[in-house]
Parts: C-alpha cells; sequence; structure tokens
C-alpha cells in the first residue's frame, strides 16, 4: 500500500503537528494480534461490544493534538436505539479499534479515547473532525444547522457514513440542506487529494456492513452501489465527505473478526486514516 505527502497546508489546532507521517504497513499484525480477537460469528443483531481503554485515557482533549470525535445528533424513529440515539451505532467499538491502528501507525499523537460532541457544545471548534453515523434519521434543529454550517466554513470537516438506501438518502439530504442550502452534494472522484494524502486510493467500491456474512449481500436496502460524496467550500476544500452505502463503522469494529474479509477492513482503514489527515491539513 503506498503512500504520499499531497496534503498540504497549515495544522490547525486539534490537528497533527508534523507532517513526517509512519506507514500503516503493520495494521494487519495489529489485528490479528488484538486481545480481543473473537472466535466464531457474534449473532445478529448483537450488542456493540467494549474495548477496554489503556491507562490514562481519561486525560482530557487539550492534552492531545489529536481527538477522535463522533457527533451525537437526534434521530427520531430509528427503531435499534431508544431515545433516538442513532449515532451510537457500533460505539464505542467502532471508534477506539478504529484508533488502535490509527495512532500505532502513525505519528498523530492522539488520546485512545473518542470524543462524543453535540452540535451546540461550545467546544466544538476545537474538533476540526466529526464522525456521524445514520444520518438517514439525523433531525437538525435550525440552530444546530446554523451551528454546522459555521463549524464546517471555518474549516471543520464532517464524515458521514453508514446510511443506505433511497429513503435514508432523500432524509439526509432534506437536513444537509438547513446546514448547506445554496450548495450541491457532488461525487468526489478518485483522483481528489483526500484520495491521495497518505494512502493512495486509485479505486473506490463498496465497504459492507457485518451483515453480509450473513445476508452474502454487500448492499443494504435499496442502496446497491457505494456512491462516494462530497460538498465543497469556495476553495475547493470539502467540508462533508459522504459514503453512502457504505459502513467503515461496521469493518473498523470487526476487524477483529476472522470472518469479515480483509479487503473491506483494509479499506476502511486506508479511508479514514486519509480522512482525518485531509481534515487536519486542509
Amino acid at each position: 500500500m503506498d503512500t504520499d505527502n499531497s496534503c498540504s497546508g497549515k495544522f490547525r489546532r486539534g490537528g497533527l503537528k508534523t507532517k513526517s507521517l509512519l506507514r500503516l504497513t503493520g495494521l494487519l499484525i495489529l489485528l490479528t494480534g488484538a486481545g480481543w480477537a473473537m472466535q466464531r460469528l457474534p449473532p445478529p443483531g448483537v450488542l456493540d461490544s467494549m474495548v477496554a481503554l489503556p491507562a490514562g485515557s481519561e486525560a482530557p482533549a487539550s492534552e492531545f493534538e489529536y481527538v477522535f470525535s463522533r457527533l451525537a445528533h437526534y434521530s427520531p424513529g430509528f427503531s435499534l436505539s431508544e431515545d433516538g440515539q442513532a449515532w451510537a451505532t457500533d460505539y464505542p467499538k467502532a471508534d477506539r479499534q478504529f484508533l488502535q491502528g490509527l495512532l500505532r501507525y502513525t505519528a498523530i499523537q492522539g488520546r485512545r479515547e473518542e470524543q462524543v460532541l453535540r452540535p451546540m457544545d461550545s467546544e466544538l471548534y476545537g474538533f476540526p473532525f466529526l464522525y456521524a453515523v445514520e444520518v438517514g434519521y439525523m433531525q437538525l434543529t435550525d440552530e444546530e444547522a446554523t451551528r454546522l454550517r459555521e463549524y464546517l466554513l471555518r474549516g471543520g470537516f464532517l464524515l458521514v457514513d453508514d446510511f443506505h438506501g433511497t429513503q435514508e438518502w432523500d432524509r439526509f439530504q432534506r437536513q444537509i440542506r438547513k446546514v448547506f442550502p445554496d450548495r450541491e452534494i457532488v461525487d468526489v472522484d478518485a483522483s481528489d487529494p483526500v484520495f491521495h494524502c497518505f494512502f493512495d486510493i486509485h479505486e473506490l467500491f463498496q465497504v459492507p456492513g457485518l451483515q453480509y456474512l450473513y445476508s452474502g449481500r454487500k448492499y443494504e436496502k435499496d442502496g446497491y452501489e457505494a456512491r462516494y460524496a462530497g460538498i465543497y467550500d469556495d476553495n475547493g476544500r470539502i467540508m462533508v465527505m459522504i459514503n453512502f452505502n457504505v459502513d467503515l463503522g461496521d469493518a473498523w469494529e470487526w476487524a477483529d473478526l476472522p470472518e469479515y474479509p480483509e479487503q473491506y477492513t483494509s479499506m476502511a482503514y486506508r479511508l479514514g486514516v486519509n480522512y482525518i489527515v485531509y481534515a487536519m491539513t486542509h
């Protein structure tokens, strides 16, 4: 797996302090040797398992140059969680297991524990990267949409993931239009710097969720084809990166499961690392 250093620009608060990143070539060694490796398939619908945090993980975010941050959004009608908490899908195992690879094989000095943020939290602007899942159920107030727009225009980066099919796309579009009523969602070409700022990713394909092991289908609902799309600012920087009909969260969460195909885990980690490096440098 090749890397390059095509990402450029100033490092912002919460970002990298150095461009000298170590290669992520040992990822599979890490995953194979993970202490929580599973021996058989979990039953469908199993609750997300936890990954224990190492000592010192309770340190405040201000002590680190990077903290993985997950966006908590209200999601009425989401049947798999209580109180409309679709944002917590795959949480916290996916976040922590992804961080194991990110922090071990890059020079990012990051915390090993994720940070959950709501749109109106006062500390939002200190975190230049946000990860949001199940955005097909997200419902933003006008105040939250205004806050997210300001955050993104100031240099923030929002990655949305794990939503599938026509109905979820339509619901997501209605919400993101509250944030950017005057900006279009466009496909992000494989030549875009976001796919080459750490790993060189030349081919984009669908990363399925755990259900693939039971159904044999890479898609969910009528989300047959993966779409990698985005919303750009006036300077050509991606502000919102959209992984539609793609489930990076499951690929991170079940990277320790031998039955889950390595090609999807590898793709999910490479994309995740690239998105974070891009967010820190653009």
